[in-house]
């Protein structure tokens, strides 16, 4: 299948989980890939492994940074020219209420989500417009549907993100760019590792413990895969999805308690 041959996709978060699912499927599917990451060695090594690795591109990068953000991705267009699919994928805030969040978190949190963001739909919004199309996919959290408990900033955050999400929507509908979401549920990944630690650590659970209550709150009674993920993201990345746009898919099982 070569549903995306000769389209530049960049994926955020390349270096693990769902974001490495991802680049590997858009990969595999024809499409020239930017790996965007903080850690430029696992890139590379990434990188090396995917079908016509001298296609794609790496993105060594701390979205933190704004300014050297917005000036990488302009130096690297320069090279590839319009990147027709985003995905935007990173990884989320510590955990913890949000009553006990200080200022600085929160600002941090922001900083790296919704102001990283819009560096990034800034820069690549030229070359969308000069494709006349465009796939905006942002990976964000069910709690976009129902706040999940103890991840007070990353509620905070993701529920912005779905609000800039939607009035992107609108406002990019009209030039051929469809945005959506995808709400991952408990996922396999790095990240749900780090969670279930610190779930551990607060309440004096085990970790295996704490697997099997998770499982069991999912009605399929399992997690997901990675790459169960990355083929929803694909999806709506792909020609067949044109018509789809302004939407947050959860792919959770059916864990979500709200429509």
């Amino acid at each position: 299948m070569n549903d995306f041959a000769g389209t530049w996709a960049l994926v955020g978060g390349a270096s693990q989980g769902i974001g490495l699912a991802t680049t590997r499927l858009l990969a595999a599917r024809g499409a020239r890939v930017i790996l965007m990451a903080r850690r430029w060695e696992v890139l590379e090594s990434i990188r090396g492994s995917l079908p016509n690795s001298e296609s794609h591109q790496t993105l060594a990068v701390d979205l933190e940074q704004l300014e050297t953000l917005s000036l990488s991705l302009t130096q690297l267009l320069a090279k590839t020219g319009p990147v027709g699919v985003w995905v935007n994928n990173s990884g989320g805030p510590t955990s913890g209420p949000l009553v006990e969040a200080n200022v600085n978190e929160i600002e941090q949190a922001l900083r790296g989500h919704v102001l990283a963001s819009q560096v990034i739909l800034r820069s690549l919004l030229p070359g969308m417009k000069t494709l006349g199309s465009g796939r905006i996919i942002n990976v964000l959290s069910t709690s976009v549907r129902m706040p999940i408990p103890n991840l007070g900033v990353s509620n905070l955050v993701r529920s912005a993100m779905a609000s800039w999400a939607k009035t992107l929507s609108l406002e990019l509908g009209p030039l051929g760019i469809t945005v959506n979401n995808v709400l991952p549920g408990y996922t396999q990944t790095p990240r749900l590792e780090s969670l279930m630690g610190s779930t551990a650590r607060k309440t004096g659970k085990t970790e295996e413990v704490i697997r099997a209550e998770w499982m069991n709150s999912v009605p399929l009674r399992r997690l997901a895969e990675p790459e169960e993920l990355a083929e929803a993201i694909v999806f709506l990345a792909s020609k067949s999805a044109g018509y789809i746009s302004g939407v947050s898919l959860p792919v959770d099982g059916g864990r979500t308690g709200a429509l």
